[in-house]
This record gives structure tokens, C-alpha cells and sequence, in this order.
């Protein structure tokens, strides 16, 4: 095994691993080589996971559970679904955080250099369509509150202003991002508990008396519900190394559980529950109709919808930004600037105005059944290459190595990941569990017994 430690080749990046300190590294300059500079300690990088999490999706997972679970069964399958997050951050970014490599370079050991585009892609686009859905949910926020306020009602204004404010942060990178994080928790934090109560006190007699009596369901619905409240965060299971590697070393696996669970879980439990209730009481799932409707003293309501605003804004640039910028950097060569630039302009490729119909909390829950389907296989790959094939070993230098062992396609994780694939698509409404298994299996056997794979596993 090569020594960690070496430098590159000519031409390729800086892989000196060196020690963790706590220098500041400059705005915009990340890399995709093992980070040395390592900015959010433990309360930074808790509060980057609390901002970054207050997802409008959250809000229509919880409408779209409406009808199937009681208010007790919706609470207990968003807090397991948090938990059940919490351990599969912790486990798949170890990698990033022992080693201080991205997503993109960590699946190269099991997809190869160029097989590591397919998993790339699939974690891209989710992140991509999230990034426009949040953007025009934000700009409809800004839009309410100039035509309060100001009488100015124009929504492709604020959706193309507000992307490209987000464009202009997102620039900054991590630096920008941790700032923006834990400046905004507070407010953030404040805002959630206000609008739950906002929620309860409008429509309290009318929730009582059908969200606490019916029977709803323990089974498959349940079940399913907990994996539509992860599966908004299965996106960030698969490239947690894009983050961990930015956390400074001496956390334990169980503490980094622990706060990756308890960052989730306050916003994703008001969030989920605001959006199950809501919609149960009036039958919508956009989330500026329903405040408009919630909250009547207009100092208030402006507020709310401010918060919905700048909410979108820190759950855009740790979220949907970082994910398909670094595909982009690993793919074209991009610097991080540019890469984010392009990353926002195909936000507006999206027709988010088309995800907030009157309907779409339904279409929601299959966009986020379908992609689950495909990143659940990817992330069971993953952790089996780590922490069985490799035992939690990487040699470094082979993994920036375009020439070494791990060039080209690694057609062991193509196979598994579609035997993953079509587990997940028969069992659809549990569809990110049903694919660990088969996925993780068929990867193990593969990688122990199948010639090809021979240079994969050194």
C-alpha cells in the first residue's frame, strides 16, 4: 500500500494529507484534494446541519401523509426517520471525516474513476430539482411580502433575483456556508416554533377532533412515512463526506450521531408536522397559502414569510449547491466558482412553479420514492467497500491516481447497484430500505469472487 502521505502526480492535486489546524482558508477555495483546513467544530457544525435542514419538501412529505397516519403515528415516523439519518450520516461519512476527501473521490475505491459519474449523477439531480423547488418557494415568500407591503406583485422578478442572490453565497463556499448557518439558526429556530404555534392555535379544535381520534395505521403506511421523511435527506447520506470533511477531528462515532440526529430533528419535526396539519385542516400543501391563511396580524405574517425565504436560502447553498458543483469540478475540471455558477443557472431548468400545484405534495412523494430508490443501493455500496472491503483503510494516493487500480469502471457496483435498484422499485413506498440488503450483498460477493473486480479490491 502506497504511502498516504505522497504527493501526486504532476498535474493533479495537492494530496498531502498534513494535520488538522484551525487556519481559515480563503472564500470559494475548495478542492476535491484531502482537506487540511478544517473550519466547524462541534457548535459550527451542528448549527450548519440545523440551518441547512429546514426543507419546504419536509412540509410536503407531511401533507402527503395525510389520511394514513394519526398526529401520534406522523410524530413517532418523523422522529424515527431523523435517527435512522443520524446513524446512516455518521456511518457513510467517515471516509470524508478520517480522511478529508469528498463524495466524488471516496466512491472512486467502488465505482471507479469513471464509473464514480453514475453515482455523481444520481446524487446531482435531486439536488438540482430541490434547488429550483426551494428557490421559487423562497421567491413566492418575497413576492407576498412586496405586494403587502409595497403593492409590487411579481414573481418571475423575485424568483430570478432570489437565484441569483443565492448564486452570489453560494460562491463563497464553505466559509460563506458557516456563517450563513449559524448566524441564521436562531432566527430559524424562533420561526418554526412560532408557526407551529400559529398552526395549533388556528386550527387546534378542528386537528383535535380528526388527527387525534382516527386509527391511521402501523403498518406499511408507517413505514413508508419514515422513509419518505429520510428520503429527503438520502441525498445528503450518500455525499455526508462533502461536509464531515470540513468538521475538525476528535468527535467519536456516537457523539457525530448524535448531533447529526439532534441537528435533523427539531426542524424536520415542525416542519413535517406543520405541513401534515395544515394541510388536513384546509386541503393545501403550498406553504405561502397556508401561512397567509394562518397568520393574521400582517407584522407577523411578513415575518413568517421572510423566514420561509431566507430558510430556503440556508438549506439551498449547504444542500443542493455543494453536491452537483462537486460532480462538476470532478467531471469538466471546474474551479468551485464557476461549477456553482452553472449549478444555479440549471436550477432554472427545473419548472419548479410546476412542483407547488395544489397536487404536488403526491407527485413529491413519488419524486422522493423514486430517488431513493436509486441513491438507497449506492449508499449500501458504499459502506460495504469501507467498512468490509477496505476495513475502514483507504490508500489515498490510489484514489487520485487516474492511471492506478481504481481507473475506469468498477462493473461489480454498476451490477449491484441495479440489483438494488429493482428491489427498491417492487417495494416502492419502503423503497431506500428495501435496496440496502440485495445492493450490499451482491457487492460483497461480487468484489470477493468475481475476476474482474481483482484490481478493485487491492
Amino acid at each position: 500500500m502506497s504511502d498516504p502521505t505522497a504527493k501526486a502526480q504532476p498535474g493533479a492535486p495537492d494530496i498531502t494529507l498534513g494535520t488538522t489546524h484551525d487556519a481559515t482558508k480563503g472564500i470559494g477555495e475548495e478542492s476535491l484534494a484531502p482537506q487540511q483546513t478544517r473550519i466547524m467544530g462541534r457548535p459550527s457544525y451542528f448549527l450548519a446541519w440545523f440551518g441547512g435542514c429546514v426543507s419546504i419538501g419536509t412540509f410536503a412529505m407531511g401533507s402527503s401523509v395525510v389520511g394514513t397516519l394519526n398526529l401520534i403515528q406522523a410524530t413517532l415516523a418523523i422522529a424515527i426517520g431523523c435517527f435512522v439519518i443520524g446513524i446512516a450520516l455518521a456511518i457513510n461519512g467517515a471516509a470524508g471525516y478520517k480522511y478529508g476527501i469528498p463524495f466524488m473521490v471516496q466512491a472512486r475505491s467502488a465505482f471507479g474513476f469513471a464509473g464514480t459519474r453514475i453515482p455523481g449523477l444520481v446524487r446531482a439531480v435531486p439536488a438540482v430539482v430541490w434547488y429550483g423547488f426551494q428557490s421559487w418557494i423562497g421567491a413566492g415568500a418575497l413576492n407576498m411580502v412586496s405586494a403587502t407591503l409595497f403593492g409590487f406583485d411579481n414573481l418571475i422578478f423575485y424568483f430570478i433575483t432570489f437565484q441569483f442572490l443565492q448564486i452570489g453565497l453560494s460562491v463563497m463556499g464553505f466559509q460563506g456556508i458557516k456563517w450563513l448557518e449559524n448566524i441564521g439558526s436562531g432566527f430559524i429556530l424562533v420561526s418554526l416554533m412560532y408557526m407551529f404555534y400559529a398552526t395549533v392555535q388556528r386550527y387546534g379544535d378542528e386537528l383535535s377532533a380528526n388527527l387525534l381520534t382516527m386509527e391511521g395505521s402501523w403498518g406499511m403506511p408507517f413505514w413508508g412515512a419514515t422513509m419518505l421523511f429520510l428520503g429527503i435527506y438520502s441525498t445528503m447520506m450518500l455525499n455526508v463526506s462533502d461536509y464531515s470533511r470540513e468538521h475538525k477531528k476528535g468527535t467519536g462515532p456516537g457523539l457525530l450521531t448524535t448531533i447529526y440526529a439532534m441537528s435533523i430533528l427539531p426542524c424536520t419535526m415542525f416542519m413535517g408536522l406543520i405541513g401534515f396539519m395544515v394541510s388536513e385542516a384546509t386541503g393545501t400543501a403550498d406553504p405561502i397559502q397556508v401561512f397567509a391563511n394562518a397568520v393574521d396580524n400582517t407584522p407577523l405574517l411578513m415575518t413568517t414569510l421572510l423566514f420561509i425565504a431566507f430558510a430556503q436560502v440556508t438549506t439551498n447553498v449547504l444542500n443542493n449547491v455543494v453536491p452537483p458543483t462537486y460532480v462538476l469540478m470532478d467531471v469538466f475540471k471546474l474551479k468551485f466558482p464557476i461549477a456553482t455558477v452553472i449549478v444555479g443557472l440549471l436550477a432554472f431548468a427545473t419548472f419548479p412553479w410546476k412542483l407547488v400545484q395544489p397536487e404536488s405534495a403526491a407527485g413529491l412523494q413519488l419524486f422522493v420514492q423514486t430517488y431513493s430508490a436509486f441513491l438507497g443501493p449506492i449508499f449500501a455500496i458504499l459502506v460495504v467497500d469501507y467498512y468490509i472491503i477496505r476495513r475502514r483503510t483507504l490508500d489515498i494516493g490510489k484514489l487520485y491516481d487516474e492511471t492506478g487500480p481504481y481507473q475506469g469502471v468498477n462493473y461489480a457496483a454498476l451490477i449491484a447497484t441495479a440489483v438494488g435498484i429493482v428491489s427498491a422499485l417492487t417495494f416502492s413506498a419502503v423503497s431506500w430500505y428495501a435496496s440496502l440488503i440485495p445492493a450490499g450483498i451482491t457487492y460483497y460477493l461480487l468484489m470477493q469472487h468475481w475476476g474482474p473486480c481483482q484490481r478493485f479490491r487491492q
